[in-house]
């Protein structure tokens, strides 16, 4: 066993750990209608890559076993009629080792094509990315040939081999492209006095910058049975973005909605809406519903969660019984009974049977709570919140009382009190504590007797 290791990697370090051909040049110029002839040996079974205007039907692989043993692999391509589109790398490598091999790239030169590709009717599409080279690839059968790079209609780029490289191999490659390089472009060159062109490219930037996603409900959703439920996913990107918006939720597997798109172009921005519609909402269809947009690598999502109630209703019921206190000078108190109702209610607040937020404008309205700033003694009484849904005819309501404590208070504490003087012993004085609080305050009387004179 290790020896059969040791020898496996003396063979892979060896000759033949790539297949050899008998061309030593890395490429190889013929003339049209020549016949190309390339061999191949290696120590595995063959095989070939070739350009793609090279059809199989028109060369002939010959593969047999070689060497002094018959122990190396042999393989012959012929190409009995070699043309310009047949222009392009030659590989051969090993069928189960594809990494290991060994290349050739054969111009077949024809003065009536300069360009390997033929022009078409529409343009191949290229991508400009961000921060990688740009590669518009006008291929020559020609090494020699001279090309400029056109950018429609006839803006003329020579290559530089500092940001604009030629190479006939692969055409011209832009090293840090901007958005100049954005639009249709061609390289054109000159043989025999004849201006050839080649086929043209347009080059397109894809942005993935998907700016915001946002639904048309920022809470939960509540939708009453048989009711038609949609949802508007908006999203948002630069100019050129494309997105794809996918929906899941409960229904998707039973095709329970059906959605639609459509997507309006600003001055500086992409608006893309995808709106789901459920025509006749189940029970079956509450759960979490999420809006997926992507663009490229990038993805953005919002999710909300559907309710779906068999009927209307209201439940109102105190938070922490009937009776509530607070005390006199708080800067706010909140009256905030327990309610659930669906469709949302209209809620109207009663002091002492009045129009609350009628009554003082101390008093408001948050939610279905009503709100007291600075609060006082006058706020103490009886609370009523009516709810009701018209549409449906439901009615309910809840009477709190509310007591606001006031902290006890002495009324001859806030008039200043004259020295009686001096009383004559025995008679009888008459002394006055007035005190007002809530709950009513208890009066004791303390007597601090005066402290003996010292002789």
């Amino acid at each position: 066993m290790l020896f059969d290791l040791i020898n496996k990697r003396t063979e892979q370090k060896g000759k033949y750990s790539v297949p050899i051909l008998n061309v030593k040049t890395r490429q190889l110029v013929l003339d049209t209608n020549q016949t190309l002839m390339i061999d191949c040996r290696g120590r595995w079974e063959l095989t070939w890559a070739f350009p793609s205007g090279l059809d199989r039907d028109q060369m002939q692989v010959e593969d047999s076993r070689c060497g002094r043993r018959g122990h190396q692999y042999c393989s012959r391509l012929m190409v009995g009629r070699s043309q310009a589109q047949h222009t392009g790398p030659f590989q051969c490598r090993y069928r189960h080792r594809p990494r290991k091999q060994s290349s050739l790239y054969v111009y077949v030169t024809d003065s009536q094509q300069p360009f390997v590709e033929r022009p078409r009717m529409s343009p191949d599409v290229l991508y400009l990315k961000e921060k990688q080279p740009l590669v518009i690839p006008c291929r020559v059968t020609n090494p020699n040939v001279t090309t400029k790079l056109i950018k429609f209609p006839n803006y003329s780029l020579s290559p530089d081999q500092r940001n604009i490289i030629w190479n006939s191999s692969k055409g011209f490659t832009i090293r840090t492209p901007t958005f100049f390089y954005i639009g249709l472009f061609f390289c054109q060159t000159v043989t025999d006095g004849v201006t050839h062109k080649s086929h043209k490219y347009f080059v397109y930037r894809p942005v993935s910058n998907i700016t915001n996603v946002y639904l048309n409900s920022s809470g939960p959703v509540q939708a009453l049975k048989g009711k038609r439920l949609v949802l508007n996913c908006t999203a948002t990107g630069e100019l050129n973005t494309r997105v794809n918006i996918t929906w899941d939720y409960p229904g998707k597997n039973t095709n329970a909605g059906f959605m639609s798109k459509r997507l309006v172009k600003h001055r500086m921005h992409m608006v893309f809406y995808s709106i789901l519609t459920i025509p006749k909402l189940q029970r079956s269809d509450r759960g979490l519903y999420t809006c997926r947009v992507t663009s490229g690598e990038k993805t953005k999502q919002q999710r909300v969660n559907v309710s779906v109630y068999d009927r209307p209703f209201i439940h109102l019921r105190p938070r922490q019984g009937f009776v509530m206190e607070t005390q006199a000078g708080q800067k706010s108190y909140r009256i905030s009974p327990k309610l659930r109702a669906f469709p949302a209610p209209e809620v109207i607040w009663l002091k002492d049977g009045m129009v609350a937020a009628e009554q003082c404008s101390r008093y408001r309205l948050d939610g279905h709570s009503l709100v007291i700033k600075d609060v006082v003694e006058e706020d103490a009484g009886k609370y009523t919140v009516l709810v009701r849904i018209q549409e449906y005819g439901l009615y309910h309501n809840l009477t709190l009382t509310l007591v606001v404590n006031v902290s006890p208070q002495i009324g001859e504490r806030a008039v200043s009190l004259q020295d009686p003087g001096s009383v004559t012993q025995g008679s009888r004085q008459a002394l006055h504590c007035t005190s007002h609080g809530v709950p009513p305050p208890h009066i004791q009387w303390l007597w601090h007797p005066c402290p003996s004179k010292g002789l």
